[in-house]
C-alpha cells in the first residue's frame, strides 16, 4: 500500500510528486477543511465554560466536504498518513483538523520550508508528531477572533445602522491607525516658511543653520521628510529677507570642513512584510498580489515559506552564497558576516526568504516564470545575496562656511566601495563637494529664499501600512495582507491614489468604537492579546484559561457596557428603523418581553424556528411590529417590507451572516430568503439557488430549485430569475 501525503495546496503536487517518486499518493486539502460551526450563544460555535471550551467544528463548504471525503477513501488505501501542511501555526491547525475529521491514530508530522529534493527528504526522514501547543495557539486564535468579531458586529457595530458589516481583533486597530492618521491630515494647519540657501563659484550650494554645529538626525520615519535638501526653516519673510541680505554684504569663508570614512551593513533577508514593502515600493504590487506571486515561487520550488517573520538564513544557504561570491565577486566576500537581529516577538522557526539555489540566477528562470513570478523573484533573489555581503564603504564631508552672523552647511557623499549595493542599492547618489582648505575665501554667486508650506503628514500606502501593522504588532504575516483586503472590501478604506484613505464609513465606524470599545482598537491592546497568543504557542500558557479569562475580565463586560452607551449615542437614536439597514434590535426588542409576542407560521430564515410577533413602540416603524425568533440563542428579527409585501432581515444582517450563502430575492413558495447551494455533477463544480429553510425544502418548497447557466439562474417550474444589482 503506498504512503499518503497530506497538503494544504493542490499547486504543490506535481512537484512534490516529482520528488518522491512512485509508491506515493499526494492529496491537497485546499486549505481550511473545518471552522467553528455557526450555532449557539451569538453563533460562535463554542461554549465558555467555568474552566474549559466546548468547540463545535463543521465542514467548512460544500467542496470541504467532497474534500473529506476523498482523503477518507485515500486514507483508507494508505499503508502510513504524513501531514505537510504548510510550517506555521496555521499549517499545525489545519492538520490537527485533518487528523480529527480524517480519524488519524498516529499521523506523521513533516515540516519543511522549501519543496526541495533535499529538504522534503530530508523531513520525511524525520517526522514528528503534531505539536499541540501550535495547535492551541491556532485554536485560540479562531475563538479569539470569532468572539470578537461575531459578538462584537451583532451587538456593536449591527445596532449603529449606518451600513457597516463588521468589527474584528485585527481589523478595527488597523482601520483605527489608518482614521488616525486621517484625522490628523484634517487637522492639519499648513504654515508658511523659507528654505534660505547660497551657491558658490567654487561650485557648490550650502543652506542656512542657525548653529555650526551638526544637527541631529531626525526621528521622523523617510516618508515625513522633504524630497529635497532644506535649510533651518525661517518662520517669517523678514528674517528670510535679513539673511539673504546678510549673505550678499558680507564676506563668505570657510569655517571648517570634516571628513569620515563609514560602513553602511546590508540590509537583511526578506521576512513577509519586508517583502511586502519592497514590492510595493519597487514593483507596485499590492500586499495580496505580492502573496500571491510568493505562493506560486513557493509551490514550483524557487523560494522558502514566504509567511515568517525570521531573518536567519540556513548554514548550507550562507556557504553556498559565499562560494557563489568568491567565483563570481570576490571583492564582495566579507571577512565576517553582517548578523542580523531577530524582529521583537518573531516566534516562527523557519527561515527568511529566500531562493533555494542561489545558482538559479533570475535570468535563468524568466523563461519558465511569468513576469510578475519573475520580477519578485530577482528581488528575493537580489535580497538574499545582498544580505551575505560585504559592507558599503562611504566617504562623507560637511562643510561649514561663514558670512557675517550666517552660518551655511553643505553635505556630500562619495561611494568608495559599492559591497551589498552592487545587488541592493540603498543608497542615495553621490554628491561630490569640491577640495577647498579651511579659512579659505569663498567667491558669492547667489543667495536665495524659498517660500514653502509645511505638509500634512501623508497617507499610508498598503506596504506602508503593513510596515506600521508589524511595528505596533498587530497581526502576523499571515494577516496582513488579508486584514486590508477585508477593510477594503467591506468599504472602511479605499485607494487613492495608490494611498488607504477611510471613507465615511470607515470614519464613523472608528469613532463609534473609540467611544463604545476604546480598548479594544488600540493597537497597544491588540499587541498584547498577539503576545499572549505567542505565549500559548511556546507552552507558557493555557490557551482556554486565558480565553475564559480574557471574556470574563474584559471582553464580556466591555460589550455590556458598550450597550448600554448605545442607547444614549444622539445617531443611534435618530436613526430611521428601515428594512436596507441594520435597526436598533437592542434597544427596541429589549423594551418587549416575549411573553407578549405571537406566534405565527413564518420560519427563521436562520435556525428554521418559528418566528414571533412583538408589539414595537418605535414610532418610526409603519408596521407597528416586528417578528423576533423564538429559537434559544437565535435572536434573529425580521421587519415587514411593505414595497415587496413580505418580512425581511435587515439588510447589513443579511450580508453579514454569510454574504456568500444567502441571496436578496424571496422564495416565490413561502416568502423566506433564497440560499445558495454548491453540489458537484458529472466532476464539475456547481450552483444552485434554493429556499433558505430546510423544513419547507422537505415539503411546500421541493420544487424551488434555480439552477446557474451562463450566468443567470433559471428554475423549469419557475422561470429566469434577475437578482437585484447589489448595493452601493
Amino acid at each position: 500500500m503506498p504512503n499518503l501525503l497530506l497538503i494544504e495546496s493542490p499547486g504543490k503536487v506535481k512537484k512534490l510528486g516529482q520528488i518522491l517518486g512512485s509508491g506515493w499518493v499526494i492529496k491537497a486539502s485546499m486549505g481550511h477543511v473545518r471552522e467553528l460551526a455557526n450555532d449557539g450563544d451569538d453563533a460562535l460555535g463554542f461554549d465558555l465554560g467555568a474552566g474549559s471550551i466546548d468547540c463545535r467544528y463543521q465542514p467548512r463548504d460544500a467542496r470541504s466536504k467532497k474534500v473529506l471525503s476523498e482523503l477518507r477513501q485515500a486514507v483508507k488505501a494508505a499503508d502510513r498518513v504524513y501531514i505537510a501542511t504548510d510550517p506555521d501555526r496555521e499549517g499545525e491547525t489545519i492538520g490537527w483538523h485533518l487528523q480529527q475529521a480524517l480519524n488519524l491514530r498516529n499521523p506523521q508530522r513533516v515540516v519543511y520550508s522549501e519543496i526541495t529534493p533535499q529538504a522534503v527528504r530530508a523531513a520525511i526522514a524525520h517526522p514528528r508528531t503534531l505539536n499541540q501547543d501550535l495547535i492551541a495557539a491556532g485554536r485560540a486564535r479562531d475563538c479569539l477572533d470569532k468572539l470578537v468579531g461575531y459578538t462584537g458586529s451583532r451587538h456593536v457595530v449591527w445596532p449603529l445602522n449606518n451600513g457597516a458589516k463588521s468589527m474584528g481583533r485585527v481589523q478595527s486597530a488597523t482601520l483605527h491607525l489608518l482614521c488616525v492618521r486621517e484625522r490628523e491630515i484634517q487637522a492639519f494647519v499648513p504654515q508658511d516658511y523659507w528654505s534660505v540657501w547660497v551657491t558658490y563659484g567654487e561650485g557648490f550650494k550650502a543652506f542656512y543653520r542657525s548653529s555650526p554645529k551638526p544637527q541631529r538626525k531626525s526621528t521622523k520615519n523617510a516618508e515625513d521628510q522633504s524630497a529635497e535638501s532644506e535649510s533651518d526653516r525661517v518662520r517669517s519673510q523678514e528674517r528670510a529677507d535679513e539673511l539673504v541680505a546678510i549673505a550678499q554684504t558680507h564676506s563668505h569663508k570657510v569655517l571648517h570642513i570634516e571628513g569620515k570614512q563609514t560602513t553602511q551593513s546590508p540590509p537583511p533577508p526578506f521576512i513577509t512584510s519586508t517583502l511586502q514593502q519592497a514590492a510595493g515600493s519597487k514593483l507596485h504590487f499590492s500586499p495580496e498580489q505580492t502573496m500571491k506571486v510568493a505562493q506560486a515561487l513557493y509551490e514550483k520550488g524557487h523560494i522558502t515559506y514566504m509567511r515568517t517573520d525570521s531573518v536567519i538564513l540556513s548554514a548550507p544557504f550562507c556557504e553556498s552564497v559565499r562560494q557563489y561570491l568568491q567565483q563570481h565577486d570576490p571583492t564582495n566576500v566579507p571577512r565576517k558576516t553582517t548578523q542580523h537581529r531577530a524582529i521583537k516577538g518573531s516566534q516562527e522557526a523557519h527561515e527568511a526568504i529566500r531562493p533555494t539555489d542561489v545558482n538559479h540566477l533570475p535570468q535563468q528562470l524568466q523563461r519558465e516564470l511569468s513576469s510578475d513570478q519573475a520580477q519578485l523573484y530577482e528581488l528575493i533573489w537580489n535580497r538574499a545575496v545582498a544580505s551575505q555581503c560585504a559592507p558599503a564603504r562611504l566617504r562623507k564631508t560637511r562643510i561649514v562656511t561663514q558670512s557675517g552672523e550666517a552660518y551655511w552647511e553643505a553635505r556630500g557623499q562619495v561611494l568608495d566601495f559599492a559591497g551589498y549595493t552592487c545587488y541592493w542599492n540603498n543608497i542615495s547618489a553621490d554628491s561630490v563637494l569640491p577640495a577647498i582648505t579651511q579659512g579659505q575665501a569663498l567667491q558669492l554667486e547667489q543667495a536665495q529664499a524659498d517660500q514653502k508650506q509645511t505638509q500634512p503628514p501623508p497617507r499610508y500606502s498598503e506596504p506602508k501600512l503593513v510596515k506600521l501593522m508589524e511595528q505596533k504588532g498587530i497581526g502576523r504575516p499571515s494577516t496582513y495582507a488579508p486584514t486590508i483586503k477585508t477593510l477594503r472590501q467591506r468599504e472602511y478604506v479605499g485607494l487613492l491614489q495608490g494611498k488607504l484613505q477611510p471613507t465615511a464609513l470607515g470614519l464613523e465606524l472608528d469613532g463609534a468604537l473609540e467611544k463604545l470599545l476604546p480598548d479594544l482598537i488600540q493597537p497597544e491592546f491588540t499587541a498584547q492579546m498577539e503576545t499572549a497568543l505567542d505565549a500559548i504557542a511556546t507552552g507558557e500558557q493555557d490557551w482556554q484559561a486565558y480565553l475564559i479569562d480574557w471574556n470574563r475580565g474584559y471582553f464580556a463586560p466591555a460589550i455590556a457596557q458598550a450597550k448600554t452607551q448605545l442607547l444614549s449615542l444622539p445617531a443611534f437614536a435618530e436613526q430611521p428603523q428601515t428594512s436596507d439597514r441594520m435597526p436598533a434590535k437592542q434597544s427596541t426588542a429589549s423594551k418587549v418581553k416575549p411573553a407578549n409576542g405571537q406566534p405565527t407560521k413564518t420560519k427563521c430564515p436562520i435556525c428554521g424556528e418559528a418566528m414571533t410577533k412583538v408589539p414595537s413602540r418605535s414610532k418610526k416603524m409603519k408596521a407597528k411590529h416586528f417578528l423576533k425568533c423564538s429559537g434559544a440563542g437565535c435572536g434573529t428579527v425580521m421587519f415587514w417590507n411593505a414595497k415587496a409585501k413580505r418580512y425581511e432581515l435587515p439588510h447589513a444582517q443579511r450580508q453579514a451572516l454569510n454574504p456568500e450563502m444567502f441571496v436578496d430575492h424571496p422564495c416565490p413558495v413561502c416568502g423566506a430568503l433564497l440560499e445558495r447551494h454548491a453540489y458537484i455533477k458529472d466532476g464539475q463544480d456547481k450552483m444552485m439557488l434554493r429556499c433558505s429553510i430546510l423544513e419547507s425544502r422537505r415539503g411546500k418548497c421541493k420544487e424551488v430549485a434555480y439552477f446557474q447557466s451562463r450566468g443567470e439562474f433559471w428554475s423549469p417550474k419557475f422561470g429566469t430569475l434577475k437578482l437585484p444589482e447589489p448595493q452601493v
